[in-house]
């Protein structure tokens, strides 16, 4: 199905995981729209991850006008693409809980047998059901009402009085108090308790309040939107009705009856002889007034007498082993037997001689019946024709020829050892029976906490019943008994909200552990529709009334009510209307099982309580919790307006809106409910002080989420309302005034309420969502403001707990910094708390009335206002139960176009015109690098208790920036130094002006204008904000100037995924134009470093194997083809030996000392003509020669012979080639400890040839090391200073597969007449063409290399059994030193395969690849050595001093840590095989679906470092490496180079 237009403006974009899971920490999607207009969600999934493999996205978000279906899904198919992510948009136009998972053919193991058909269809796996829930929109008095901005009040409909007479009075009373919505307890018929919970009919509507059912309803609901601008809001019970519900006895199925639930039997055996004893105790002569633990004890006694030993509870757990017995021996006389699944007869015969309990375990195991659930008396029962088998193996086939007594006696004792763990069973649950049953008495007769229900008689039972027992005579002629006890509902503390309670795998009922409500009944819905269908029609019609007149729904013991039912009766509610607004309480006990219902449900937000609160420091975690997001929040919202073209690669997605905000989902907390009191939670009066009352509401109604109130809270009603038992009504001070004001008046705390309401409201509507929250003692302040335009409102809070006295609290002063702040008023609450005013309120029959209380003015505070803070000050008389609130602002963040926005412009414009160079200025800049450019007057920026940034340009700010917005880390110690002073805005600006006047640096005059300009703009705000405007600034400019390095790229790079701009950023990282480095030494350009901050400046900067390792990847697949050859022609000038330098040095001190590089080099320059516009024109070009061709002579740089020859590039390369086909022998210039302190002097020894009996050139020897492997040994102590780690003399593996690529290459241009050379002269100074040298190599290739899976093809191959380690792979070098070198699999044989695959038997080489895999793949790098290999060493410390030969200082550098490097060759090469063995297009897209899965560990290296690179090596295992380069060229560059691929293979 292809997605529909995007019409909405408002894109959340929703990354999924390989795993299918939404990439947001925590899991919970969460969308609040902003606007009436539909929300768009992007999902974003990687083009070759794992759910992409035959996969499909599946949502259940309907299309516009489509009704939502929860089972109905939408199929969007995930169409593969390596080199891009995958976009999928899809417009949600209402609100609730929609649901999407994924599809997708399990990727297979890597494996080099033969594949199978990958087309086949292959069974697909699901990921779970994964949730969005999206916000309501409410809306009223014609404009939005955000959920933040809710207040709530809560009244129970049978206090209310007359309706509409009294109704109205309190409606307006509760509107006038700045209410914005009403919740009602439930308004339906009540049943025979009277609570208001315990429902008699759903369907109808309490006659007392609308004695004309619903056109009462509707009336009522209109004037409350018309007149009183009040939403409404009520409960909807799920879970169960009324125990005397009328319909109950037509449809007794509805519950949980011994019918329906048979396995409740027991429970209600037990339940029925307790209600007799209790009734029996005084004529049985036990106590009926309990009044000690002794009269329990005593009571308990009688309960194991006459309730346990006469109901006979153990014959629901065990066998009936006379039953069984003869069942058995029946089934054996007539030869009835069966032999259990996998058994054989001679299994069997093993029971002969077995023990009677390994007997009984037989039968326990095999034959074992009924034991699936509790149920009727003797329901586990053994298999008769089980018993037979085992009868017939102990006794024979045969009745006549045995005893059939002594198979009785037999088969009874096994029998009897068989029900041994059912009796143990019976006897530890009656243990727990009764320890519940104890309990309970004990809790509700004696405890001080409990109600003391005082003596056992027929109004108060021994126990509360766990049933009720419909009237026979009043049910259905067609009713059984059985079907008439039907089971009452409760709740199970700490239970599973998940398992049902009544179900057949519960035993709470039976062993009493519920807390029951004996006025209701559990209601059975089973697991769907066709298990009770009367009850889910009739249940679905409540809901859709409900829906119809209220705008929304708090969900009744929501944690016991099935959730699919809550899911199925919301959907239908939903339908009704689209906006619902949905809470609930959860009693989980369980954060993450809360979440479970919230997503599932689409809860709106879960009601939280603040008399939960257990002292002001309790109250304050709460505030804290349900407050908001802490002030100077770094804003995480980063918006990103596209333009047409823009739009991403959905299939067949096109026509976008040409401005789309683009928002990121944020881990949020669930939305709560945060209320002062609830209906069914004790007052302050109560639990507290009276006085609290103020304090405590003022502070939930300054928190940033919807908040709530009860009728009585304020008006200080004494104590809480019983629902079920009270009978009076509601009266409010706020109900009788005509009109509701803010001040000293009486009667509670009314008056205030408005004002906290008010800008309750206020803020929530505007978004003031930042929020600070401080405790000192009887404190509390919290301050609320704008994020942007940082307007506030402060409170002070004097909470009462009761020993708090009348006192101020010594309260210290408060400093607003930088802040602005207007009075609003001061008040303090006086309550009568006497006992004679509690007797008067309480004995009032008629009316439920509050304390008598007093809001009362209080002058005692001081306000100070100097030119930076406001000082407040708490005076004498501010006792507990005062608050007071002031209005603030702040001065300096009052900009004329809004500071957010003047920060967060302009950045492009200034960005637009940066070179490379510039970029990696402003951006980058390691600390030895700042220094060379400062003449080492300057570094990068050291942050006290941090330490150093690693760059001193935007990057190293963005590093720690990007972690410290996404964990709104406020305690930072960036952001101390910033609160401390403008240091760090001084420093960026500083370095930026004084480059800028350097002519190669005059670009970064703008971004430094502009960089100044915005903190210029923020210099005068609060230090406290200074965090959140900087990271606005800091986020501003390094997108832009990123956006702007992204621009000069090529276009596969602009429009690639995120991973392979990281790794493109890391070209300019790696570039840049240095005083101490350069590629010639008179000219500045700028030059690529191998790693920073290792090889960064002066000599240590530019190797030449680096360079031309990286270049490919860095340069060609970024589209920076000037910088290539411009690094390509100065190696090439200063050529000599044939060979290029390891060591630039600028071109003045080149050290020769590397045999590969000069390899790398030539590949380089095919790469070059292969990728850049015009490339083979670079052949032609003309270099100045540092040395005379064909002339070993070593001079220096200003010797007048340096630069006086030039060569064409093309002269260059055939004179690489000539040279090596001659031979060469010469000692390094200078050798001796001026250029290396380590080697031995053989080791200045250079020695390459060729052996033209297979045309592989060899060289090296065992005192140096001339491949990329190249760690001298330097240690004394150890014995090993000038002993290689890894001389890798021979024919090194690599250097054979690129001098092939360089033969094939340059036979091709001269066949082309594009290279003017046709081949060489050998040392006989015969000629060979580079065709029949390549093909020499060839046709030896294999011969050399390879060491076969199987002994038996040894004769094949130059092999040495003896010395063989592993097989199936290809050596790493050929005739070496030491021939066992030659046989170690190290990685650099993927280097052969990529540049040169036709070397390769293919069925070696995926062989080959398939056992790195697995042998030396870690997460990011390839190990350097087998972990077979007797010298693996993977640990790399180069500061170690240690006796180890084989470590000490570092010796195994390339001994087994992981490198990274060769990951790209490795994963180039494997793309590369197994594509070629793909023959359908969904073989092809698992082959890439292999390599993605293989860059996991590099993608998340890249995001986690602070120097936005990849590291040079790892450990182990990818353990961090201290010693390693954090960020190295060619890590980054070979990956590049595998996009590069990808891309010219594709997917088709």
């Amino acid at each position: 199905m292809i997605p529909r237009t995007v019409i909405s403006d408002e894109v959340y974009v929703l990354p999924l995981k390989d795993d299918g899971s939404p990439d947001i920490p925590g899991g919970y999607v969460y969308i609040a729209p902003r606007s009436n207009d539909p929300v768009t969600v992007r999902f974003s999934i990687e083009g070759t991850s794992s759910i992409c493999r035959q996969g499909s996205l599946w949502v259940n978000i309907p299309e516009r006008g489509a009704e939502f279906r929860r089972e109905r899904f939408r199929e969007y198919k995930l169409n593969p693409d390596f080199n891009r992510t995958i976009e999928i948009s899809i417009s949600i136009y209402e609100a609730g809980a929609f649901a999407f998972y994924t599809t997708y053919a399990e990727l297979p193991d890597l494996t080099s047998a033969p594949i199978p058909d990958a087309s086949s269809p292959v069974e697909p796996k699901r990921t779970e059901l994964y949730y969005i829930d999206v916000a309501p929109r409410l809306t009223l008095d014609g404009g939005p009402l955000p959920l933040p901005a809710l207040s709530i009040f809560s009244v129970i409909s049978k206090f209310m009085g007359k309706y509409p007479t009294d109704w109205e009075r309190h409606l307006r009373g509760i509107s006038g108090r700045g209410y914005n919505m009403i919740h009602f307890t439930p308004l339906q018929v009540r049943g025979g308790s009277n609570s208001p919970y315990s429902l008699y009919d759903q369907l109808g509507w309490d006659p007392e309040c609308f004695p004309q059912g619903e056109k009462d309803v509707q009336q009522m609901v209109d004037s409350l939107e018309q007149n009183h601008s009040l939403l409404s809001l009520t409960d909807i019970v799920l879970n169960h009705t009324a125990h005397n519900t009328g319909w109950l006895l037509e449809h007794p199925e509805a519950g949980y009856n011994l019918t329906t639930a048979p396995w409740l039997e027991s429970a209600y055996i037990l339940d029925t002889q307790l209600l007799l004893f209790g009734s029996k105790l005084e004529e049985l002569g036990y106590p009926t007034e309990l009044k000690t633990a002794g009269d329990i004890i005593k009571v308990m006694d009688g309960i194991k007498e006459h309730v346990v030993s006469e109901i006979r509870l153990w014959e629901y757990y065990a066998l009936d082993v006379d039953r069984d017995v003869d069942a058995g021996v029946e089934s054996w006389t007539a030869g009835k037997l069966t032999v259990p699944d996998g058994s054989v007869e001679g299994d069997l015969d093993t029971l002969k001689e077995a023990s009677v309990k390994e007997q009984a375990a037989f039968l326990l195991k095999n034959g074992l019946l009924g034991n699936d659930r509790l149920g009727e008396r003797f329901r586990r029962s053994i298999n008769p024709s089980v018993s037979a088998a085992l009868v017939a193996t102990l006794f024979g086939k045969y009745k006549d020829e045995v005893d059939e007594a002594a198979v009785r006696a037999k088969l009874t004792q096994i029998l009897d050892i068989v029900n041994v763990p059912f009796y143990e069973e019976y006897d530890k649950e009656i243990g727990e029976i009764l320890q519940q049953l104890f309990n309970r008495i004990k809790y509700v007769r004696l405890d001080e906490h409990g109600p003391k229900l005082g003596p056992i008689n027929e109004k108060s039972p021994l126990i509360e019943t766990y049933f009720t027992r419909l009237d026979k005579s009043q049910a259905s002629d067609k009713a059984k008994p059985e079907d008439l006890v039907v089971v009452n509902n409760g709740w199970v503390w700490a239970g599973n909200a998940l398992v049902d309670n009544a179900g057949p795998q519960s035993r709470v009922y039976l062993r009493r552990e519920v807390i029951v409500w004996g006025d209701c009944v559990k209601l059975r819905y089973g697991s769907g529709p066709q298990d009770s269908p009367w009850l889910w029609e009739h249940m679905t019609k409540y809901a859709r009334m409900l829906a119809k007149y209220f705008a929304g729904f708090r969900i009744d013991n929501c944690h016991s009510t099935p959730i699919h039912v809550a899911e199925h009766i919301l959907d239908e509610a939903r339908r009704v209307r689209p906006n619902l607004y949905v809470v609930a309480e959860l009693f989980t006990g369980n954060e993450e099982m809360d979440y479970v219902f919230v997503k599932r449900l689409g809860l709106s937000s879960l009601i939280r309580e603040a008399m939960q609160a257990w002292s002001t420091a309790e109250l304050s975690r709460l505030v804290h919790r349900h407050g908001g997001r802490p002030i100077g929040s770094f804003e995480v919202d980063e918006i990103a307006k596209s333009s047409v073209g823009s739009a991403p690669t959905s299939p067949g997605l096109n026509g976008y809106s040409s401005r789309e905000i683009i928002r990121k989902i944020k881990p949020v907390p669930v939305q709560a409910l945060f209320m002062d009191c609830t209906h069914d939670n004790e007052v302050p009066a109560q639990k507290r002080d009276a006085r609290d009352t103020l304090p405590n509401a003022a502070l939930v109604y300054m928190c940033a989420s919807a908040t709530g109130s009860v009728m009585g809270y304020d008006e200080i009603y004494p104590k809480l309302v019983d629902l079920v038992n009270e009978t009076r009504l509601y009266t409010s001070a706020s109900s009788s005034a005509e009109e509701v004001t803010v001040g000293d008046r009486k009667g509670g705390i009314g008056g205030v309420k408005k004002l906290l309401n008010q800008i309750h409201t206020l803020m929530g509507m505007d978004g003031y969502d930042e929020t600070h929250i401080h405790h000192e003692d009887q404190y509390i302040t919290v301050h609320r403001v704008h994020p942007e335009s940082r307007k506030g409102y402060f409170l002070i809070a004097h909470t009462a707990y009761p020993g708090y006295g009348n006192g101020n609290g010594a309260f210290n002063a408060v400093h607003l910094g930088g802040t602005k702040a207007r009075h609003l008023g001061s008040w303090m609450l006086e309550v009568d708390t006497s006992d004679e005013a509690k007797k008067e309120v309480e004995s009032d029959k008629k009316y439920l009335r509050g304390l008598p209380s007093r809001v009362v003015d209080v002058p005692g505070v001081r306000l100070e206002a100097k030119s930076d803070e406001t000082i407040i000050t708490v005076r004498d008389k501010f006792p507990p139960g005062s608050i007071a609130l002031f209005e603030t602002w702040i001065p300096a963040a009052e900009h004329s176009a809004g500071l957010d926005t003047y920060v967060t412009s302009g950045a492009k414009e200034v960005m637009d015109e940066l070179n490379f160079a510039e970029l990696n200025f402003l951006l980058y800049r390691c600390e030895v690098e700042e220094l060379d450019a400062s003449d080492g007057k300057d570094g990068t920026y050291d942050i006290p208790n941090h330490g150093k940034i690693v760059y001193a340009g935007l990057q190293g700010w963005w590093s720690l920036l990007k972690d410290i917005i996404k964990n709104n880390d406020l305690s930072h110690p960036l952001c101390q130094n910033l609160r401390d002073g403008k240091w760090a805005l001084d420093y960026i600006v500083g370095r930026l002006d004084r480059v800028s006047k350097q002519p190669e640096f005059s670009g970064l005059a703008m971004p430094a204008a502009w960089l100044k300009g915005r903190f210029d703009a923020i210099r005068g705000i609060p230090n406290f904000l200074l965090p959140r405007y900087f990271a606005l600034v800091m986020r501003t400019a390094y997108k832009a100037a990123r956006d702007r390095g992204l621009e000069l790229m090529s276009d596969k790079v602009r429009g690639g995924q995120w991973f392979l701009q990281e790794l493109a950023m890391v070209s300019i990282q790696m570039t840049g134009l240095l005083k101490s480095a350069s590629l010639w030494p008179t000219k500045s350009v700028s030059s690529l470093a191998a790693g920073l901050p290792h090889f960064a400046i002066e000599w240590t900067r530019c190797w030449g194997r680096d360079i031309f390792i990286s270049l490919r990847g860095l340069y060609l697949g970024t589209g920076r083809f000037d910088e290539a050859a411009e690094h390509i022609l100065a190696f090439a000038s200063v050529l000599k030996h044939g060979m290029i330098p390891n060591l630039l040095s600028s071109g003045k001190l080149p050290r020769y000392n590397s045999r590969d590089s000069i390899w790398f080099f030539l590949q380089c320059i095919q790469d070059y003509t292969q990728y850049a516009p015009g490339g083979l024109d670079l052949l032609k070009r003309t270099v100045k020669r540092r040395f005379l061709p064909y002339d070993d002579t070593w001079f220096d740089h200003e010797d007048p012979r340096a630069y006086s020859k030039e060569s064409l590039v093309q002269d260059v390369i055939q004179e690489a080639l000539q040279r090596h086909a001659s031979g060469l022998k010469f000692r390094e210039a200078n050798a001796g400890p001026a250029i290396d302190s380590q080697m031995r002097d053989a080791g200045f020894n250079i020695e390459v040839n060729v052996d033209w009996s297979n045309g592989i050139i060899f060289g090296g020897n065992q005192s140096n090391c001339g491949t990329w492997m190249d760690k001298m040994g330097e240690s004394e102590r150890a014995g090993s200073k000038g002993i290689p780690g890894t001389p890798r003399d021979g024919a090194a593996v690599e250097i054979t597969g690129l001098l092939y690529s360089t033969l094939r290459w340059l036979a091709k241009l001269n066949t082309e007449g594009k290279y003017s050379y046709k081949g060489v002269k050998k040392p006989d100074d015969s000629e060979i063409t580079f065709s029949a040298w390549a093909d020499l190599v060839k046709s030896k290739f294999e011969y050399c290399y390879y060491v076969p899976v199987s002994p038996s093809d040894d004769a094949k191959y130059d092999v040495n059994p003896g010395v063989v380690n592993r097989r199936g792979i290809y050596k790493d070098l050929y005739r070496s030193g030491k021939e066992f070198e030659d046989y170690q699999f190290r990685p650099n044989f993927a280097i052969s395969m990529t540049v040169a695959p036709d070397l390769f038997d293919a069925d070696h080489a995926m062989g080959t690849l398939v056992l790195a895999d697995k042998a030396l793949r870690g997460p990011t790098g390839m190990a350097t050595l087998d972990p077979a290999d007797t010298n693996y060493r993977p640990y790399y410390v180069n500061s170690e001093d240690s006796t180890d030969f084989t470590t000490s200082k570092g010796r195994n550098y390339h001994q087994g840590p992981e490198w990274l490097w060769p990951t790209g060759f490795f994963l180039r090469a494997l793309l590369r095989f197994d594509l070629a063995r793909q023959s359908t297009r969904e073989g092809r897209v698992e082959a890439f679906q292999q390599v993605t899965r293989r860059l996991s560990g590099c993608k998340d290296m890249i995001r986690s470092s602070p120097w936005a690179g990849l590291t040079e090596l790892t450990q182990k295992g990818g353990e961090h490496c201290a010693d390693s380069s954090p960020t190295q060229a060619w890590s980054a560059g070979c990956l590049i180079d595998l996009y590069m691929d990808a891309a010219e293979y594709g997917m088709e």
